[in-house]
């Protein structure tokens, strides 16, 4: 196998692993790589009776069924998996939205999923504002800031666009009660389809793994969703990146990065 990932962490940490792992080899051997074996991550997200078995193609379209990319042999990909923590404006969007739509574009699930939560929550994506706050045991890693900050953007945004929704997504419970009470007629979030707890030092895929793989497709898809809606408002680590790598571009985001917000393309 050319690629080999085994990194087994939360969803997206294992998304970011699989990426540092690809962009390496295509540096070092100005190529892509004939094969990624992915059958050794996720495992977290693997139901009881598939724990042998390699799940990556329900979560993604195989990259064999995808054209290849031309790939720069005179230069580097920028990339590593500690780029979560950087400000996303500097990001390699040239070289890695292409890697992205080849190794992480979802699969005919995940797209069914999109297109049933887009029906239901009725997703207009001109006029949603995300609020994104991935909280709990990413303190451990991140200095995360106060809920009342998002409110302030939230406010310069709805200031300039007076017809602007609220998408509220956090794995906080008192996040998602404070901003929709706080925007009770302009806001909402996926009651049926995320979990949420109180703040602790944990993260829902241990609190409540029987249920990891149905909620982690649905995460996929939201996470997709939030990418393509007009304002992103969010913190910094491997869930905000992939919103971020997904929307191929960092534009009318605002990003809290250890408590110092940046503002980009606003």
């Amino acid at each position: 196998m050319d690629v080999i990932v085994d990194h087994n962490a939360g969803f997206f940490s294992c998304c970011n692993i699989k990426l540092d792992l690809i962009v390496e080899y295509i540096n070092r051997n100005k190529k892509l790589p004939a094969s990624v074996d992915s059958s050794t991550t996720f495992t977290w997200y693997k139901p009881n009776h598939r724990i042998r078995e390699d799940i990556t193609f329900d979560y993604f379209e195989h990259y064999t069924n995808l054209e290849n990319i031309e790939i720069n042999k005179d230069a580097l990909i920028n990339y590593h998996h500690t780029h979560q923590y950087i400000n996303y404006s500097k990001l390699d969007f040239m070289n890695l939205i292409p890697l992205v739509k080849k190794y992480f574009s979802p699969s005919n699930d995940i797209a069914n999923i999109i297109n049933n939560l887009e029906k239901k929550y009725h997703i207009d994506y001109d006029n949603i504002c995300v609020l994104f706050f991935r909280g709990n045991d990413k303190c451990k890693e991140t200095v995360l800031c106060e809920y009342d900050e998002y409110i302030t953007y939230a406010k310069l945004i709805s200031s300039k666009n007076p017809n602007i929704i609220f998408l509220v997504q956090s794995d906080e419970s008192g996040f998602i009660k404070l901003m929709t009470e706080t925007f009770p007629n302009n806001s909402f979030y996926f009651k049926d389809e995320i979990r949420h707890m109180d703040k602790c030092n944990t993260t829902v895929d241990v609190v409540m793994k029987n249920t990891n793989f149905w909620f982690s497709k649905y995460y996929l898809g939201i996470t997709i969703i939030m990418s393509k809606c007009k304002y992103v408002i969010c913190g910094s680590g491997n869930c905000s990146l992939w919103i971020i790598l997904y929307r191929g571009n960092s534009e009318n985001v605002y990003q809290n990065l250890n408590k110092e917000w940046v503002q980009i393309g606003l």
